[in-house]
């Protein structure tokens, strides 16, 4: 097991609640076995307080086991959900892939369809982000990021410049239950099409007998499938990330459970490369929502790295960079 550490920067700065970024530090893992080599990227959850440093630390904590032979299904046991056990489990499956000479295709049983991804909106003025819906005009779909910083008059300025746009928002926790109230009927005059993550993780059940004509969905609220059975009742759709909960392995658990209870699926991303960006798409395949643009945020990408066209189409990843 070979661990790296990295840096790219970002085309510009990435304005959420609370946060900006001007750079991500994804940690790599490198399989190798029998001439074969495997690997996966982690960015890590920076509102559980990972950092690159925590998670290098929780792989070196398990190198001995790794490296005598431990399986995927071990490490599911060995670390806990999260950024670490993302990139050692997705370099697991890149690893089988290579040497079995399959693609992830093939191993799971699927046969794969092209994903249409948002592209995301950072928290800024109402005339910069109504900007920079226009400056995505070949994309489809926008994610808008929002706080309680006039909201509506935000979403308002960017409704007005993309009138055809299919429009998620993500607040991060950022409103209050009044506020949501407040805003929905407006919300339902922009034609929104989903809220993602409106209140405070661990306030979920104050969405109890809450009635939106607007699809909820959970994103901090749900790290992994261990908190599934707690927010599900509250919301519509669960937002999964491979570094939330912890690799390919248990987000096809949490995407499997969910759909069969009736809820919708979306595959979303810490931000991210191409090689973050690969397993996340197989996770796509059974989504409604789909946001896999993290690469688009970057100054560069990966070699090799996945291709967006027009629409926001994203074409299927090659074998030689995951899976």
């Amino acid at each position: 097991m070979t661990i790296d550490t990295h840096r790219f920067a970002l085309r510009a700065p990435f304005v959420i609640t609370g946060h900006t970024f001007t750079e991500i530090n994804p940690v790599w893992v490198h399989l190798e076995s029998e001439g074969h080599t495997g690997r996966g990227e982690a960015i890590g959850v920076y509102y559980t307080g990972e950092t690159t440093e925590s998670m290098v630390s929780q792989l070196e904590s398990v190198r001995t086991e790794v490296e005598a032979g431990a399986t995927r299904t071990d490490i599911q046991h060995l670390l806990p959900a999260g950024g670490a056990r993302n990139a050692l489990d997705c370099a697991y499956w890149d690893l089988e892939c290579k040497s079995s000479g399959t693609t992830i295709w093939q191993l799971l049983g699927l046969v794969p369809h092209e994903l249409n991804t948002v592209a995301t909106i950072g928290i800024g003025t109402p005339e910069a982000m109504a900007q920079q819906a226009r400056d995505y005009h070949s994309f489809e779909k926008l994610k808008i990021k929002l706080d309680g910083d006039s909201p509506l008059e935000k979403l308002r300025a960017i409704r007005h410049a993309r009138p055809e746009a299919s429009l998620v928002i993500d607040v991060n926790q950022g409103w209050s239950l009044q506020e949501l109230t407040d805003y929905l009927p407006a919300l339902e005059e922009l034609h929104i099409a989903m809220v993602e993550q409106p209140l405070a993780r661990g306030t979920d059940t104050q969405l109890e007998g809450f009635s939106s004509a607007i699809p909820l969905g959970a994103d901090e609220s749900c790290l992994d499938l261990a908190e599934y059975d707690s927010v599900a009742p509250f919301y519509d759709v669960i937002n999964i990330k491979l570094d939330k909960c912890g690799g390919l392995t248990e987000a096809l658990a949490i995407a499997t459970r969910a759909t069969e209870d009736g809820k919708s699926v979306m595959v979303g991303n810490m931000t991210g490369t191409s090689l973050s960006m690969a397993p996340s798409y197989v996770v796509g395949q059974s989504c409604e929502f789909v946001d896999i643009d993290g690469p688009v945020l970057l100054a560069e990408d990966v070699p090799g790295g996945l291709v967006y066209r027009e629409g926001g189409t994203v074409g299927l990843p090659e074998p030689e960079l995951w899976g």
